[in-house]
């Protein structure tokens, strides 16, 4: 199971689309780098052992949990890893593709590569359409005034103050792909369960059983505790600003041309080399959504014939930067909350269809803005 790299099925290919990816296929950014990936694999996995070395040397001390923080980062630059193989960007055969994906995401982050594939493809067919993405359907927060008004208990608590507690909520994203993880290894349906599931048991076998090795019990629960958190809100910054404060549409609302569908509900960041860097090719969402088997280093290049071509077919190209991307989520996610105490009355489809309007305009705007510079 991989994840899609080209429009699903009953999606047009001719039009609009066509043109542009013609477009890009001819400036050479749709070809593999091995290369690339190559030494990007061989760095990370050389500085997990570099980490775990460390580890092991400094023995059971509290200062320990100033490497929980790198090893985080290092774990999430391996689930971007993996996520680039999943969509097929490193190799092109289904068996290549599937073993380095669950070697990565079952055995290395403790993630099933099953799991993220099933869900990821559904978010690439349906990106922000309730009912169907589901990164717009999530535990953590609501995305729509129908969502909220549906929301009950807790989770109506939460919804109400989504925004203030939009930062430590992210911290709960590792534990909740860990228990995404045990229900899909115990009840879901894998293309490779013997594999998964044997991996991921070794995974947190050996994580247990270094950490109670090296650390006392109290030491190795505050270490994985802020492991867990900090990869929870570094995996949760990288995806929030893709599409979360952009349009959503309702089950029956989509747009019906591939085009459309990926590039409206879409935000790309304006950011340095770094930042791209630190986000895995992922802040040029636009140009992954389009083209999501296209390797990181042809992203960039990418996004400037994506941007000209968008503008040509007047087609609104959302950028922001990372700190305008954030308060432009904030502002949605604070939004949406104050619909969980409005009558039920208020919570019509009109609303969410006037809040889209309302940012594709943005997006124009945005589009204006990047020419003047």
């Amino acid at each position: 199971m991989t994840l899609q790299d080209t429009p699903t099925a009953g999606t047009t290919r001719h039009g609009d689309f066509a043109e542009l990816r013609r477009r890009v296929g001819e400036a050479g950014l749709l070809r593999k780098r091995p290369l690339y990936y190559g030494c990007r694999a061989a760095a990370l996995l050389g500085a997990l052992v570099l980490l775990l070395a460390g580890f092991a040397v400094v023995g059971a001390s509290w200062w320990q949990l100033a490497l929980a923080p790198v090893l985080a980062l290092v774990l999430g630059q391996l689930a971007l890893l993996g996520h680039d193989v999943a969509h097929h960007a490193v190799f092109s055969g289904r068996r290549s593709t599937d073993l380095a994906g669950i070697l990565l995401g079952n055995l290395v982050v403790g993630m099933s590569y099953g799991w993220w594939v099933s869900d990821h493809n559904r978010h690439h067919a349906h990106p922000n359409r309730e009912g169907r993405d589901p990164a717009a359907n999530a535990m953590l927060f609501v995305r729509t005034a129908e969502q909220a008004a549906r929301t009950e208990g807790l989770r109506r608590t939460v919804a109400k103050y989504q925004a203030e507690l939009f930062f430590p909520l992210l911290s709960l994203q590792a534990l909740g792909l860990v228990v995404a993880t045990a229900v899909t290894l115990t009840r879901g349906r894998l293309r490779h369960p013997v594999l998964e599931r044997t991996l991921a048991a070794l995974h947190y076998a050996l994580a247990a059983g270094l950490l109670l090795a090296v650390l006392t019990p109290l030491q190795a629960l505050a270490f994985a505790v802020l492991c867990g958190a900090v990869l929870g809100v570094y995996l949760g910054c990288i995806f929030a600003p893709n599409h979360k404060g952009m349009p959503m549409t309702g089950p029956d609302e989509q747009p019906a041309d591939y085009l459309r569908r990926q590039v409206l509900p879409s935000r790309n960041l304006r950011a340095g080399r770094f930042t791209h860097f630190l986000f895995g090719g992922l802040g040029y969402q636009i140009e992954h959504h389009l083209f999501p088997a296209m390797p990181v280093p042809a992203l960039r290049p990418a996004s400037r014939i994506v941007r000209a071509y968008c503008a040509e077919v007047g087609l609104p190209y959302a950028e922001a930067g990372l700190v305008d991307s954030f308060r432009e989520i904030l502002r949605d996610l604070r939004a949406v909350g104050r619909c969980v105490d409005a009558p039920p009355s208020a919570a019509v489809p009109g609303a969410r269809a006037e809040d889209g309007r309302a940012r594709v305009e943005s997006g124009a705007a945005r589009i204006e803005s990047g020419a003047a510079r």
